[in-house]
């Protein structure tokens, strides 16, 4: 796994469905925007030949950048699988966004893998979105790599990176955050604008050259210079692999002298990688012209193969019954009980809906009919469904290619077409024993934004369109507000915001127009008052007659309506107590000053009268109203604004100017505390 020693690494091209668990990796791909993940994919799948020099697009795009929205934004916006082959085994590499509006689909990677490749940019460094994304790794106990990218780049330096990584990744561990190779930068480095060329890889553990400059990999053993530079990152990579050893003897070897065998070491860092306490730093750059693959690529590919866990090695997240009962935990087994999730949806205009899917448990095949789970996601707009479907043909997601499949074994990925009510997150299980996965965790949308029809034949069109977004987006959240009558969508921010607007013109053919949001305010008693509602009419026949007297005073934030009846001597029958509260209430919905609902008051009634014949419930209902309207007119009505508790976790240079911000848009900060790193 540590280095390579030769060429020979088994058939290439595209991975066939796997047999067993033990044949498959699942690899998710995380970092942020531009620090080269899909070109990282792109650079794997031409080392395994899994596509070709001359079959890569020529306007630019890749194998994993498929959608048409993408190539016109120059940027991932969705998950994506692209399956490789590399020494009998198949290796599900998932490309994922890096942007902070698609962290959906980023949850969604993490649920489908075993293993994260954390790619970070040499020019860019690490963010705090990446770092969160590690400490979740962390807590679950993925296994982790790191992957420094763009070393060509001016001022980009990989023993910099090296050490910000161990700091703001391995934190308390950061002697387990150490490089297997170093870069061999070409004779032109630091050259023109301070760019570097590198043309190999510098192994420290066999202590060998892997020079690429000449198009094809020759190993070497390196100069003077080299041999020097290779012997304290080696000390420093033996004594984390040994620290992280299970056999506690080796330190006590390597401390007394004794030269440890590279592949004693080799095996020991195996275990730790699988078992996420070692956390490896490989390198990758470009190919240099005429070169097959790019550096790094096969060497990372065999980290993947022999470093990363199979499916098999890996809990499967708990299931339990249908209506939550019966917790318990399957293995990766494909003669297991069915279970499989809906990581991902798409629409494709001409075969439908299609569903990415990872099998947890069992083997999913062809015609077969299945149970499938809803999460009870109501508020996101996700309907409650507890259904059987037919699984029509299966398929192995290569891009936006659909290679046929005869069946998919537990640990595998495939997609499923034609799946009426399956959404993204549901349980596929067995029609018999129908299961249900514990969900991930998915954040709340923040951003509100109201949409309506361009047209008519928009309007018409619209429902459909919005149903199909919903269904392939968990974060993405639709609400008819009853207050103020708008259409919103609740997003995760402004670039999730355009990739839905273009989805909904170019997919569904439906044109939107956004219109200004409306805050749904409040309204608040801020002086106590009192006031006499009269509701009597006499018009012949049967009148009307209700008399009610209240006091209102203000309640604390969040307290809601209160209503005390405290009337004495029979002044108003108890029959109609009940019909003043509802009539209070109802007026408390309309508002008093700005038509916003009324909240936070507390409203006594005191007195009043009554008529044996003329007395309703509708009476005084309709007085309560009066008396609360009298009562406004008296006191001073506040209006009041949505606030929000935000807490902001931000490096100490940042504090200053974050606050700042926060004091702009008129928020107050409750008080200010250090994390640990």
């Amino acid at each position: 796994m540590a280095e390579r020693t030769n060429g020979n690494f088994g058939a290439a091209g595209r991975a066939p469905g796997a047999d067993r668990p033990a044949s498959v990796r699942n690899v998710v791909l995380v970092g942020q925007h531009g620090s080269g993940k899909t070109t990282l994919v792109e650079t794997l799948a031409l080392a395994t030949g899994a596509i070709t020099r001359a079959g890569r697009c020529e306007d630019g795009t890749t194998v994993s950048d498929f959608d048409e929205i993408e190539h016109r934004r120059h940027r991932s916006v969705q998950l994506s699988v692209v399956p490789v082959e590399h020494d009998g085994i198949k290796i599900n590499l998932i490309d994922t966004p890096g942007y902070a509006d698609f962290v959906g689909e980023l949850r969604a990677g993490l649920r489908a893998a075993d293993a994260a490749l954390f790619v970070v940019s040499a020019a860019d460094g690490i963010s705090g979105a990446t770092r969160s994304i590690w400490d979740e790794c962390a807590a679950v106990g993925m296994p982790r790599a790191i992957v420094v990218t763009r070393l060509e780049a001016a001022r980009a330096e990989f023993d910099e990176m090296i050490e910000d990584c161990a700091q703001r990744l391995g934190g308390d561990a950061a002697d387990a955050v150490l490089p297997l190779y170093l870069p061999l930068y070409g004779a032109d480095a630091g050259g023109p604008e301070g760019h570097h060329t590198v043309d190999g890889l510098i192994g420290l553990l066999t202590r060998r050259v892997f020079d690429c400059s000449s198009g094809t990999q020759q190993i070497r053993e390196p100069d003077e210079a080299q041999a020097a530079l290779i012997e304290e990152a080696r000390n420093r990579l033996i004594e984390g692999i040994i620290e992280g050893s299970e056999d506690e003897s080796l330190m006590d070897r390597y401390l007394g002298g004794e030269a440890i065998d590279p592949k004693t070491l080799i095996e020991d860092m195996k275990k730790a990688v699988a078992g996420g306490i070692f956390h490896p730093v490989m390198a990758a750059a470009p190919a240099a012209e005429g070169a097959k693959h790019g550096v790094g690529a096969l060497e990372l590919l065999e980290l993947i193969v022999e470093g990363f866990p199979p499916p098999s090695d890996r809990a499967v997240p708990e299931v339990t019954d249908p209506d939550g009962s019966s917790p318990r935990r399957l293995a990766c087994d494909p003669a297991g009980p069915l279970v499989a999730e809906v990581i991902r949806t798409a629409t494709d205009p001409y075969v439908g809906r299609i569903s990415l899917m990872r099998v947890f448990s069992g083997t999913l095949t062809p015609d077969l009919t299945v149970h499938v789970c809803g999460h009870g996601m109501t508020e996101r707009g996700h309907k409650d469904h507890d259904a059987d479907e037919r699984i029509g043909s299966l398929a192995i997601p290569f891009g936006k290619q659909q290679l046929p499949l005869e069946k998919v074994v537990a640990g595998d990925i495939c997609t499923v077409a034609k799946l009426t009510s399956t959404e993204t997150g549901d349980t596929v299980s067995a029609k018999e024993q129908p299961l249900l996965m514990a969900p991930w965790t998915m954040p709340d949308p923040l951003l509100p934004v109201a949409v309506r029809a361009h047209s008519k034949a928009d309007e018409d069109k619209l429902a459909q369109g919005l149903a199909r977004l919903v269904a392939e987006d968990p974060t993405l959240r639709l609400e008819q507000n009853p207050e103020t009558h708008q259409l919103v969508l609740w997003c995760m921010g402004e670039a999730h915001v355009e990739v839905l607007m273009e989805r909904l013109a170019s997919r569904y053919g439906v044109e939107v127009d956004a219109v200004p949001y409306r805050v749904a305010l409040r309204e608040t008693f801020s002086t106590a008052a009192q006031g006499r509602g009269r509701h009597v009419k006499q018009s012949g026949g049967h009148g009307q007659y209700a008399i009610c007297e209240i006091n209102v005073e203000p309640l604390p934030n969040g307290s809601g309506i209160e209503f005390v009846d405290k009337v004495v001597g029979g002044a108003v029958p108890r029959q109609f107590i009940p019909s003043v509260e509802k009539g209070v209430r109802a007026q408390c919905e309309r508002g008093v000053a700005t038509g916003c609902p009324v909240v936070d008051v507390r409203v006594t009634l005191f007195d009043g009268k009554a008529h044996s014949v003329d007395s309703s419930d509708a009476a005084f209902q309709m007085a309560g109203a009066l008396a609360l309207k009298a009562a406004a007119e008296q006191a001073r009505i506040d209006l009041l604004e949505p606030v929000a508790e935000v807490r902001v976790l931000v490096s100490d240079e940042y504090v200053g100017p974050v606050m700042t911000d926060l004091a702009g848009r008129r928020g107050r900060v409750l008080g200010t505390e250090p994390v640990g790193v």
